[in-house]
């Protein structure tokens, strides 16, 4: 099956805007946050958003399997050994919806030959969306669309985009080497667009992320002229086991 990126990039997009109106329709209410076995916290919204998600890319794309987190919570694994598969997160930093800062979004990658190639990030309070692949990316906010370019680090120092959740003592010596200009703080995978958007140079992550956590904004920064790479500097790579990353640095353009 070939796939025409430039007519299904539009189309997972404005699925994952209908997504992010139905976690809108229990964020603005009451929710419950129950634990997962791994401690993290998840709610009625992430269960709604994955709903309309793999409804949607079920009819877009029947032919290419999804691997979404809720359902690799309760053990559903599709077969992914062609290479090719959508890495799902429904609702990306559910912390940051608990605290109710709009700083979560629903992230939907494509994958192909274990590459990161085409990704959408949507966050629904901030009604923003980012997306890219074939070498081109854009933003979406206030009704506005517009091309976005990953950026050139100054000569004079960087700034780094900061999760308002994560950080460390190895995350803080990493920092310590660079020519640190200023911090941008962002939750979720939001942190990739800033670097998209060249409004940030990088995005170290050092603790282990899932692999949904990273597809979507992998893809659109590279489309943007950036890249994503393991800490030891290597390609990162998707369908490993456990579908997990050991840390990545996200960078701007190199040149």
């Amino acid at each position: 099956m070939t796939l025409d990126l430039a007519r299904l990039l539009p189309e997972v997009a404005a699925a994952a805007r209908k997504a992010g109106a139905a976690i809108r329709a229990h964020y603005e209410g009451d929710f419950a946050v129950r634990r997962k076995t791994d401690g993290s916290p998840v709610t009625a919204a992430d269960h709604a958003s994955e709903a309309v998600m793999l409804a949607a890319l079920k009819r877009l794309t029947p032919d290419i399997p999804v691997v979404s987190e809720e359902e690799v919570e309760v053990g559903r694994f599709p077969e992914i050994s062609s290479g090719r598969f959508w890495l799902v997160d429904p609702l990306d930093g559910t912390k940051e919806f608990v605290k109710r800062n709009g700083e979560f979004a629903v992230v939907v990658g494509l994958i192909a030959d274990f590459k990161a190639i085409a990704g959408v990030i949507y966050a629904p309070v901030l009604d923003t969306l980012y997306a890219g692949a074939d070498g081109r990316a854009w933003r979406e906010k206030d009704g506005h669309k517009e091309a976005i370019a990953a950026r050139i680090a100054a000569p004079d120092g960087v700034v780094v985009a900061i999760s308002r959740s994560h950080t460390s003592e190895k995350f803080e010596a990493y920092l310590s080497t660079l020519p640190l200009k200023g911090r941008v703080l962002c939750g979720s995978a939001l942190k990739f667009g800033i670097l998209a958007a060249g409004e940030a140079d990088i995005y170290p992550r050092f603790g282990q992320t899932m692999e949904w956590d990273t597809a979507a904004g992998h893809a659109i920064l590279e489309a943007a002229g950036g890249r994503v790479e393991t800490k030891e500097g290597g390609p990162l790579l998707y369908g490993k086991p456990g579908f997990l990353n050991h840390g990545f640095i996200a960078r701007g353009r190199a040149s």
